[in-house]
Formats: structure tokens, C-alpha cells, sequence
């Protein structure tokens, strides 16, 4: 019986909806555009957070990195005093080398922007990664092509590199890059690898995709390791069963050892954690999924009201029809249902339109900036959910008025 009723409920507004276009397009416009407000917000947001993760995770969770700058930010310790203090050193790593007892591989790296070239093709936005040897046990990252650095290869500084997805596309084009030299600088470097692609949305805009490896002892020729401002730092990976703050405290006395830093001095140096990104980006979150729900929700109330307004519209046109209905034997709950259905319908299919729109924006950010962005069946789910509620309560109040008429008199009504 209610398998029909509810079969009956579909036809009436389906064919209600069919009857009437324009204002079945208007009254569910604010629910599509509310939609697209919210699991646009949330779309964005499920992509930053996977980047981020997974930027995360190539961090490492058990991997502590000494730098000049704090990740976090310490109100104790002022920026004016920050900018005296010593890049991490050689030296430095040296020391971690010998001394760490907690640490499984340690690693020194210095960042340095560089021309790079091939022929007549010019990287203008790309940056030289100078690592040693141990880079591979301490970052995660997959290789395409080609291979790692082999340890005399390292210690020689050799002149070879290995080069990001995206760096490798604007260099060589369509030539395979393997066995070319390509320019650091004024030296040139062999193409021994390429990066598998790693894509936006991490901590960094593209990660390895934009990089050019190559040994520390290959970067002296260009790169002052005696400059104040080197942009270098420290990556310690610790041993099986051996925490984070366990190294990390490991860390602290051994440099502190090594730099002559007295008792009751502050340290000039930062120990920086994935942990510690996390929770600076909690609150950003947080704030952008209640941005998020406030600019779609009032979209949403406002369609909710538009559909309110049509449901009281469509029960006025066929308040005779209600009566014959109720005169030929329908229960009030099943004109209930039929308003109800009707109201869920428009709900749903705005809601199913906003989808759609959020997709054909998701298919063409990919397509233009190579983003990785996807819509989520949580979000899919989340959006028929959010519309089906929407429905049932704009629509509830004009079906319960239709439930309640009488017949004789709803018979006799003339619009």
C-alpha cells in the first residue's frame, strides 16, 4: 500500500514539475546554488587536506628537521633575534652524524635558486635541492625514470642530476631527458633521473615536481656555503621505537654541544615536526569549513523559502483535485506524501544540478592547472542529504495545509 502511494506521489509531482518549467528552474535555482557553495568549500577543502597529508607523510612522521626558522611560531623568541642566528651547518650535520645514537639516517640539504637550462629552454621557476647521500632514507619519493645517486657518485660530487615531472616537461618537451646535460648555473649536470609527479596542493605548490637533485659536494662549485642567510636545514630520521621527542631532545643537546651554547642560553636553532604543521592549519580548517556552511547555508535557506513558496502555490492550484481525492477515499497522510515527495523532488534535483556544476568545475580546474581535485561520495552523499532535508522541511508545511483540507469545501474551490 504505501510502495503505491508513494509510486502515485512520484507521478503527481513529476508530472506537476514537468507542467510547470520555469517555475520548477527558479524555485530549486537557490537550492544548485547553494549546493555549489557548500561542496565547492568542501571540495577544495578535502583537497588540501589530502595534499597535505600526503605532504605529510613524504615529511615523515618519525623525521625531525633543524632549521634556521620555526615551522611553528614562538612567541618567546622574537624574529630580530631569529635572523642572528647561524643556517645549519655542515659542521652541524657532522656532528648528528657522529654522536646521534637515536637516529636511523641523517641528511644535510641546501635549497638555492638557480638558472637552469637545456639548448634554448630556460626553467624559470625552478630551484636546485643540493642533498647528501642519505636524501632517499630520509624523504619520501618515488622515481620514474632512471635511478638514485649511487654513494661514490655522492661523495665525488659528480656532476649528475635528477630532475622534477614538471621541470623535466619544460626543459626537454617531448625528448626523453635521460643521458642529456642540462645547465646549473654555469655547470653542467647530467640527467640520470626523473621524479615520478607529485602534483599541487602539499605543503609546498608542487613538491619534487619542480626540483633539480644533485649531490652537496656537486653544489660547492655554485653554491656559498659561508653565507649567513644559506637556506639549509637538517633531516633526521630516527630509529625503529625511538619517538619524536626523544630525537628531538637528542638533537637539542648535540647541537648545543657542537654550537657552545651555555647553560641558560636559548637556542639558536629550530627543531621543527610534521606535528607542528598540522596544528598551526587546524584553526585555517576549521575556518574555512564554517565559511563553508555559512555562504552555502544561506543559499540554502533561501531556496528552502523559494520551494516553500511554490509548494503553497501548487497546493492552492489543486486544492480541487486534493478534495475529489479525499472524496474518493484518500487518507490525509497520502496527500501528506504526495506534497512531501513533490517538495523532496525539487530539493534533490537542485541539489543534483549543483553537483553537476561542481563536477564540470572540478574537470576543468584539472584540466587547465593539473590539480588532482575530485568531488568525494562523502560529498555526493553529503549534498543529496543536505537537499533531501532542505526538501522535507520547506515542504512540509504547505502538504500538511493540503492534509488538513476539508473535502466538501476544497471540492467547491475555484481558483
Amino acid at each position: 500500500m504505501w510502495l503505491k502511494m508513494f509510486k502515485e506521489s512520484l507521478m503527481f509531482a513529476f508530472n506537476s514539475v514537468a507542467v510547470n518549467k520555469l517555475r520548477t528552474f527558479l524555485s530549486l535555482f537557490g537550492i544548485t546554488i547553494g549546493i555549489v557553495s557548500i561542496i565547492s568549500v568542501f571540495t577544495v577543502f578535502d583537497w588540501m587536506e589530502n595534499g597535505i597529508r600526503t605532504s605529510i607523510e613524504s615529511l615523515g612522521d618519525n623525521t625531525i628537521y633543524v632549521e634556521k626558522w620555526p615551522w611553528a611560531q614562538n612567541a618567546d623568541i622574537k624574529w630580530w633575534d631569529m635572523i642572528k642566528w647561524p643556517p645549519p651547518s655542515t659542521d652541524d650535520y657532522e656532528a648528528i652524524l657522529k654522536r646521534s645514537s637515536s637516529a636511523e639516517a641523517v641528511c644535510y640539504t641546501v635549497f638555492s635558486g638557480e638558472p637552469i637550462k637545456y639548448r634554448g629552454n630556460l626553467a624559470s621557476d625552478a630551484y636546485v635541492t643540493a642533498a647528501t647521500h642519505d636524501f632517499e632514507n630520509v624523504r619520501s619519493f618515488e622515481i620514474e625514470k632512471g635511478r638514485y645517486f649511487t654513494q661514490s657518485e655522492s661523495a665525488a660530487g659528480k656532476p649528475v642530476t635528477i630532475i622534477g615531472a614538471e621541470l623535466a616537461r619544460q626543459l626537454f618537451e617531448d625528448v626523453e631527458p635521460l643521458g642529456k646535460e642540462i645547465t646549473i648555473n654555469r655547470y653542467k649536470a647530467q640527467v640520470i633521473g626523473v621524479f615520478k609527479k607529485e602534483g599541487k596542493g602539499g605543503l609546498s605548490d608542487d613538491g619534487m615536481d619542480e626540483t633539480t637533485l644533485v649531490p652537496l659536494n656537486f653544489s660547492r662549485q655554485f653554491v656559498n656555503f659561508r653565507n649567513p642567510f644559506l637556506n639549509s636545514d637538517i633531516m633526521i630520521r630516527g630509529k625503529d621505537g625511538v619517538s619524536v621527542q626523544q630525537l628531538s631532545d637528542e638533537t637539542v643537546m648535540i647541537l648545543r654541544a657542537a654550537r657552545r651554547i651555555g647553560p641558560g642560553k636559548e637556542n639558536n636553532f629550530s627543531i621543527n615536526q610534521a606535528s607542528q604543521i598540522t596544528s598551526t592549519l587546524e584553526p585555517v580548517f576549521r575556518g574555512i569549513n564554517i565559511a563553508g556552511w555559512i555562504i552555502g547555508g544561506f543559499s540554502i535557506l533561501v531556496g528552502g523559502f523559494g520551494i516553500a513558496n511554490i509548494m503553497f502555490v501548487s497546493v492552492r492550484e489543486r486544492t480541487s483535485i486534493i478534495g475529489i481525492q479525499m472524496a474518493l477515499g484518500a487518507k490525509r497522510r497520502w496527500i501528506l506524501l504526495q506534497f512531501l515527495t513533490e517538495s523532496v523532488l525539487l530539493s534533490i534535483t537542485g541539489g543534483v544540478l549543483g553537483l553537476i556544476m561542481v563536477f564540470i568545475g572540478t574537470l576543468f580546474i584539472n584540466y587547465f592547472f593539473s590539480l588532482g581535485m575530485f568531488l568525494t561520495t562523502g560529498n555526493i552523499t553529503l549534498a543529496i542529504v543536505i537537499s533531501a532535508t532542505i526538501g522535507i522541511i520547506a515542504g512540509f508545511a504547505p502538504a500538511s495545509a493540503a492534509s488538513r483540507m476539508n473535502p466538501v469545501e476544497a471540492i467547491g474551490y475555484s481558483f
